[in-house]
C-alpha cells in the first residue's frame, strides 16, 4: 500500500512538472522565445552542465546547433552534421532516443566534432524532437551523472522534446503565416503594405539614434514591351528575377518591396545621400549588366529609372520620403531614363 501511494506521488509530480512544461512552452510563438523557454525548462528540471538542442535544416539535411550550453559552447555553434551522421545524427534519422555510457567507442560517434572543439564527450543522452511523424530535431545531454539519472529523467526528458516539437512546430507555421502577408508572391520580396511598417521603424531608429536612412524608388524602363512581345508569364518571371538580382546585391538589413507593376522600393538603413547614390548606382550597373531568359534564347535587357531620397533631410515624415524619391525618379523617366538622380 505504501508502495502505491509513493507511485500515485510520483505521478502526480510528473504530471505538474508536464502540465508547466507544456505551458511555458506554448505560451508564445516566437521561435526565439520557444527556444528560450526549452532552455529554462532544462536547466529547471535537469541541471545539466553541458547540453544541446540541434535542429533540421530541411534544405541541407543537415542538424545544426539552435542551443549550446557549456564548455564548447562558442567551438559548436558553426558545426553542422548530416542527418545519419554522428549519434545525434542517428536519432535524427531513426526517430529513437539513445543512451551511451562510452561515446568513443560507439561505431556511431562522431569524432570530428569533438577533436574540432576539443571537448570530450564520454556519456550522452540523445531524445528525438518529432511532430507529425517528422523529426524537427534532437536534444542531447552530455557527461551526465549515470549515478543520478534515473527512468524518470529519461521519461521526463522525452516528454519535453515532444513538447518542443509541437511549440517548434507551431512557431514556423506561425511564422509561414506571417510571412504571406508581408510577402510579394510574384517576386518574392516584401510587399507595400509592409513597406509602410519598415518605414515606421525606420523613422523611429532615425529619431532615437540621429542617424539617417534612405529610400531609392525605381521604375523598369518601357516594361509593357516585354509583356506585348513575349507575354506576361515571361514579364511575371522577369520581375522576380530582377526582385532578386536586387537582393543579392544588398545588404541583409536593407528592404527590398514591390511596390506595385514594376515599380520597386529598396529602404537603406543607417545611408546617407552619398552612400544611397553609391548603391543606386551598384543596382543600375547589375540590372544593365544582366541578360535575362538566355537559356530560353530571348536575351532580354531591361534598364531603370531611380530616384532617391533621404531622411531627415529630404522629408519629415513616410509620405514625404515617398513623395520625393518618386518625384525624383520620375524627372529620371520623363527626361533620359536608366539613369538615377537624388531629391534635391
Amino acid at each position: 500500500m505504501e508502495k502505491d501511494r509513493v507511485d500515485i506521488t510520483h505521478s502526480i509530480d510528473a504530471l505538474v512538472l508536464l502540465r508547466e512544461v507544456g505551458k511555458a512552452l506554448t505560451s508564445t510563438v516566437e521561435l526565439d522565445q520557444v527556444l528560450r523557454a526549452i532552455m529554462e525548462m532544462i536547466a529547471k528540471l535537469f541541471e545539466p552542465k553541458d547540453w544541446s538542442l540541434m535542429m533540421v535544416d530541411e534544405q541541407t539535411n543537415e542538424l545544426y546547433f539552435a542551443i549550446v550550453v557549456g564548455a564548447a559552447a562558442d567551438k559548436l555553434r558553426n558545426v553542422r552534421l548530416k542527418v545519419g551522421e554522428g549519434i545525434a545524427g542517428w536519432v535524427a534519422e531513426k526517430g529513437e532516443p539513445v543512451i551511451i555510457t562510452d561515446a568513443y567507442h560507439d561505431e556511431r560517434f562522431a569524432k570530428r566534432v569533438d577533436e574540432g572543439s576539443g571537448f570530450k564527450t564520454d556519456s550522452l543522452l540523445c531524445v528525438p524532437m518529432i511532430c507529425k511523424g517528422r523529426t524537427l530535431g534532437v536534444i542531447e545531454m552530455i557527461n551526465f551523472n549515470r549515478a543520478t539519472l534515473t527512468k524518470e529523467h529519461q521519461e521526463l526528458l522525452q516528454a519535453l522534446a515532444d513538447f518542443a516539437a509541437i511549440a517548434i512546430e507551431n512557431a514556423r507555421f506561425f511564422h509561414r503565416i506571417k510571412e504571406l502577408t508581408i510577402i510579394d508572391d510574384c517576386t518574392e520580396l516584401y510587399n507595400a503594405r509592409h513597406m509602410h511598417t519598415v518605414l515606421d521603424q525606420e523613422i523611429h531608429r532615425s529619431l532615437r539614434y540621429n542617424h539617417p536612412f534612405s529610400v531609392i524608388f525605381l521604375d523598369l524602363d518601357h516594361f509593357k514591351e516585354v509583356n506585348d512581345t513575349h507575354g506576361h508569364l515571361v514579364g511575371s518571371r522577369l520581375l522576380r528575377d530582377i526582385g532578386q538580382l536586387f537582393k543579392v546585391k544588398l545588404r541583409t538589413v536593407d528592404a527590398a518591396i514591390r511596390y506595385g507593376g514594376d515599380e520597386f522600393v529598396i529602404i537603406l538603413p543607417r545611408t546617407g545621400k552619398k552612400e544611397a547614390l553609391v548603391v543606386g548606382n551598384r543596382l543600375r550597373d547589375a540590372l544593365n549588366e544582366t541578360v535575362f531568359f538566355q537559356k530560353e534564347g530571348l536575351d532580354i535587357k531591361v534598364t531603370a529609372s531611380f530616384g532617391l531620397a533621404t531622411y531627415p533631410d529630404d522629408a519629415a515624415n513616410k509620405e514625404d520620403i515617398l513623395r520625393r524619391s518618386d518625384q525624383a525618379m520620375y524627372a529620371v523617366k520623363e527626361s533620359t531614363r536608366d539613369g538615377i538622380k537624388a531629391a534635391e
